[in-house]
This record gives structure tokens, C-alpha cells and sequence, in this order.
């Protein structure tokens, strides 16, 4: 009995075992049964042992995924198995208990869950997450928030958890609300974000906060985004951007180099101003693995005949070699118009002239200017993206687009950057308004003189993004904590005084206490994550996730309530 190591996982036999008598549980995973001889394999989270019993009819009654507790002698593998963690020995079973039965027929088989449809598999989660590959990327999520909750608190961040039951507020999103029993007509609602919270701690004189804070927001799923998520939420006090810089270039270099083995861009990131990554890039998340740039050739083009071009934006992207065959020409052409171009003209330089179908409407004058500003050499080619307003969306739909076909994209680096001078405002079309083009809590750049100069559409905020590989990584911003800015701010949004009142009650009353400057950005765990392990969809990574339709299959929600606690909720539901 001294030798019995009742807690010994399955992963963890080794040869120092031989020998001895040990316990072992978890799920079986393999019966075959050889006539003579039964081996079986035992799993657990730490990983995988084989058993081995002379006794054929033992495991007759037994299924796959139940749970069973096995008592053996350790002796070496005749056959040693390299792929196992403990190929070299096997359990020479004494006593067999059946722990919890598994008596349904599996949805999918365990180890090969991940062929199954994302409705079953999320269906049946639990099941999925026995899925070693699955189950491993939960763990190295926990490892990754370990890693960083550890890395915060060696700046000198402290860790407060705010309140997850709050208001409703108009922060960009749509909340998610919770009618009140107590309170007939009025409603809670879960936060978008603890912006607000995070806001009123550093007017409550904390020098530095931070959280792993689960957000919520009523929004459409899609790849990268679900209905709640988590965040690296922080925020200092008498601080600038560059100190928020500071604070998120190492949090991201650090967890990316001890989490990866690829390249990782080095601090300082580039910093790329909001306007200049539009033109540049298409996008205000570029991918500066790509490196391909737009080019703007609307000046050459002012005066064309071409009607193609004419009275619009023109953009371009140079190619340094293109060796496709027409028909690659006519499926990215395709690909365009599917996303909203009106056509897509290219341009191939060749040895004794420029051929393309668009040539004979252009003058030999903007041939040659189209020439020289794009340097082009023989092998180039050109191609052409013409629009109003969406002209520069387009060319970053299109300079993606090429940089994967053209696999230009090195996938063995993760190049960061940091976006800022955002636009503070946006002019709505539709209702012939302006809005906050980004987080309506932030400073604009100037102060009051700039929101009082009427120049609105050139009006920027200290707002600032990090990004990597395309994706946004963080959002942040030095926040507008002087009262009579934020009075202005909103004014040109159309929100008066009495809405902030309303609205935003605890900041318009904290901020005329002596509110100090501050700053913050809250870096996304679960696109964090889902970078470095390789996944394009947020779901792989989180536990226990809804599907695209923001439906939770496991849990069957959202579901419907009863009579009584409807009216409990004065709530009345219509057809």
C-alpha cells in the first residue's frame, strides 16, 4: 500500500514508476481487444497512459469517454510509443472502477472534433473541450492572462474589479439591458466596457488600474467579435499618450515574445497618423506584413476624358511582377465588383509599351505622368481603383486581397503599430448630423479652441489604436476630464447639456470635484489569443462561446420566460 500514489495523473507516469502500484482516472479513450490480451488507454488533461489487462471480458460492458479509476504495477513498454508522453510504460491493471458511464452515442468522435459542424460542436462543448488541441488553447489562454495580470502588476498596476450590473449609456454600441424588478419601467444594463467605471477611480486619486474585464455588447457575431469578450482594461492618471504607448508596447512585446516563436516587432512601434494609414493603406488596421502601398494618382487624371475616371478618386497599386493568366485578371475584377467597385482596370508594362484595355481612352500625357509617379519598370503591373467616398476603402480591400494571392505576407511575423489622430468626428448622410467618430470620452486635440474654430471635419482626438497583422489589438485614448470641453464636445454631436446630465451623470458631477488628466487603452485578451495561437475565429478561443447568431446552444439561450416572472419584470411581451 505504500506505493500507491492515489493522485497520479495519467500524463505524469514515467519510468521512475516501474515497478510500483499506482491510481490512476480520467476517460478511456481506447479499448482493443486482442482476444488474449485488452489494452486500453486512459486520458486525462495531462495526457495519455496505456493499460493492459489478460482479463478479455472485463471491458465488456465498458464504453468509450466513461470515466474509470484503474489501480496497476508500472512495467516497461515492450513497444515504446515516441508520440507518447508516457510511450515508454504501460499499467498492468489490478482493479477496474467505473466512475460515470457514458451511455449516449457520441456526437462526434473526441479527438477528431474539430471536423464536426461548429453548431454540434459548440452544442456539445463539453465534449469538444476533451479535445486535447481544444482543451490546450483554454489553457494557454489562462497562461496567457496569467501572464499578463503578472506583467501589470510589475508596472504598478493595481487590480479593482468594477461593478458588472450598471447603466445604460450611449457609448457606441448597443447594451445589453436588465428590466428591474423593483423598479417598474426602468432598466440596469451590462457594460459595453468599464469605461465609465475606469474613468471615476482615477478622479478617486488611484494612480494606475487594471482588470481582465468581460464586456457586453448587443452587437452582430462575426469572426473576430462575439457577444461578450474580455479585455485587458487599464487606466492611469496624469498621464499622457506616450505613457500609454509605453505601457502597451511592452505588455504586447512581452506576452507575444514569450508566447511565439515568430519575429515580433520591436518597441518603439511605428506610429501611423489615421489620415496617412488610409491613404496608404485603405484601412485604419493595416497589415504591414503586406507590403504593397496605395498610391494616389487623382492629380493625373484631373482632366481626363476617360469616364471611367473622371470627376472621381483615382488610387493605384504597383505590383513588382504579376505572372497570372487572364482568367486570374477576370476573378479579381470579379472579387471587386462583389465588394462594391465599379470595375477594376489594370495596367501591364511591358517591353515596348504599357498595354491594357483602358490605354486607348488615356492621353500619351497622363500615360507618361502615370509613368514617372509610379516609377514603373518593365514586368509592373498597375492596378486601378476609381470611386467617390469608397475609393480608398476599396484599394485596402483590394491591397489585402493581392498580398494574399500574390503571397506576399510573411505568416512568420507579427508586425505591430500604432494608429492615432482620429478623426473626432464623422458627418452622418443620413440624418445630416455629426457624430463621434470613434470614443466620445476623448480629448480633442487642441482643446476648446478647436472645437469652437467650426473647421468640425478636421477636428482630431487623442484617440490611438494598436494593431497587428490587420487586426485591431487595443483601443484607447487620453480622455476629456474638463467639463466645459466635454460640454462642447457633445454640443457638436447634438447631445445638450442635460443629456450628459442625464446620460453621463457620475462623470459630468465627478468631473467638477478635480478630475486629474488621464489615459487608457484596453488590449482585447481573445484576439490576443487567437494570434498567437494561429485560429481566425474568436470562438476557438474562448470556453464556452455563442454561435455566429449570438445563440448559445449549450445553454439554450436565449430562451423564454415564464408568466409569473414576466410580470414580476412588468414586462409585457408583443406579437
Amino acid at each position: 500500500m505504500e506505493n500507491i500514489y492515489r493522485n497520479c495523473y495519467c500524463g505524469e507516469v514515467s519510468k521512475e514508476d516501474i515497478g510500483k502500484s499506482i491510481k490512476v482516472a480520467g476517460w478511456i479513450n481506447s479499448i482493443r481487444n486482442l482476444g488474449s490480451l485488452v489494452f486500453v488507454t486512459l486520458r486525462d488533461e495531462t495526457g495519455i497512459v496505456q493499460i493492459i489487462t489478460e482479463d478479455v471480458n472485463l471491458f465488456n460492458d465498458v464504453t468509450r469517454e466513461s470515466t474509470a479509476s484503474i489501480t496497476g504495477t508500472v512495467r516497461m513498454r515492450s513497444d515504446i510509443n515516441p508520440n507518447m508522453k508516457t510511450g515508454e510504460v504501460e499499467i498492468v491493471l489490478e482493479k477496474l472502477e467505473i466512475l460515470g458511464k457514458c451511455s449516449n452515442v457520441l456526437p462526434f468522435e473526441i479527438a477528431r472534433s474539430k471536423d464536426a459542424s461548429e453548431e454540434t460542436r459548440l452544442k456539445y462543448r463539453y465534449l469538444d473541450l476533451r479535445n486535447s488541441e481544444v482543451h490546450d488553447k483554454i489553457l494557454f489562454r489562462v497562461k496567457v492572462i496569467d501572464f499578463i495580470r503578472k506583467t501589470m502588476k510589475e508596472l504598478n498596476f493595481t487590480e479593482i474589479a468594477t461593478p458588472i450590473i450598471t447603466a445604460s449609456s450611449p457609448e457606441g454600441a448597443r447594451d445589453f439591458v436588465i428590466p428591474s424588478r423593483n423598479y417598474k419601467g426602468k432598466f440596469y444594463a451590462l457594460p459595453q466596457a468599464p469605461q465609465i467605471y475606469k474613468q471615476l477611480l482615477m478622479v478617486s486619486g488611484f494612480n494606475r488600474y487594471f482588470q481582465i474585464a468581460p464586456c457586453f455588447r448587443d452587437e452582430d457575431c462575426r469572426a473576430d467579435r462575439t457577444l461578450e469578450f474580455y479585455q485587458l482594461d487599464l487606466e492611469m492618471s496624469f498621464a499622457t499618450e506616450e505613457d500609454v504607448y509605453a505601457v502597451g508596447e511592452k505588455v504586447f512585446y512581452d506576452t507575444f515574445k514569450n508566447f511565439t516563436k515568430k519575429e515580433v516587432s520591436k518597441p518603439p512601434f511605428r506610429r501611423i497618423p489615421y489620415r496617412e494609414a488610409m491613404a496608404k493603406y485603405g484601412t485604419d488596421k493595416p497589415d504591414l506584413r503586406n507590403p504593397l502601398i496605395i498610391e494616389d494618382i487623382t492629380e493625373i487624371f484631373k482632366n481626363t476624358a476617360f469616364n471611367g475616371f473622371k470627376d472621381k478618386n483615382v488610387l493605384a497599386i504597383k505590383v513588382d511582377i504579376c505572372d497570372k493568366p487572364n482568367s486570374w485578371y477576370k476573378k479579381l475584377e470579379e472579387f471587386m465588383k462583389e465588394k462594391g467597385a465599379g470595375g477594376l482596370a489594370y495596367l501591364k508594362v511591358e517591353e515596348e509599351e504599357i498595354k491594357s484595355t483602358i490605354t486607348k481612352f488615356l492621353t500619351e500625357e497622363e500615360i507618361n505622368n502615370l509613368k514617372n509617379k509610379l516609377d514603373l519598370k518593365v514586368g509592373n503591373v498597375v492596378f486601378i481603383i476609381a470611386g467617390l467616398k469608397d475609393a480608398a476603402k476599396l484599394a485596402g480591400i483590394l491591397r489585402t486581397k493581392l498580398g494574399v494571392e500574390l503571397d506576399l505576407i510573411d505568416h512568420n511575423k507579427f508586425e505591430f503599430c500604432i494608429i492615432n489622430d482620429f478623426p473626432m468626428y464623422e458627418y452622418n448622410e443620413e440624418d445630416k448630423k455629426w457624430d463621434f467618430g470613434h470614443n466620445p470620452f476623448s480629448m480633442p486635440k487642441g482643446g476648446l479652441d478647436a472645437l469652437n474654430s467650426g473647421d468640425i471635419e478636421n477636428i482630431v482626438a487623442y484617440q490611438y489604436d494598436f494593431v497587428c497583422n490587420g487586426n485591431e489589438m487595443a483601443s484607447g485614448a487620453v480622455r476629456n476630464h474638463d467639463i466645459e470641453i466635454m460640454k462642447k464636445a457633445f454640443a457638436i454631436a447634438g447631445y445638450d447639456e442635460e443629456v450628459i446630465k442625464n446620460k453621463f451623470r457620475s462623470l459630468y458631477t465627478a468631473f467638477q470635484f478635480g478630475a486629474p488628466p488621464h489615459a487608457g487603452m484596453a488590449p482585447g485578451i481573445d484576439r490576443i489569443v487567437m494570434l498567437l495561437t494561429d485560429e481566425e475565429n474568436l470562438r476557438e478561443v474562448q470556453v464556452f462561446p455563442p454561435n455566429v447568431s449570438g445563440m448559445d446552444l449549450l445553454m439554450g439561450s436565449p430562451n423564454e420566460l415564464d408568466e409569473k416572472q414576466l410580470r414580476e419584470l412588468h414586462i409585457k411581451v408583443r406579437d
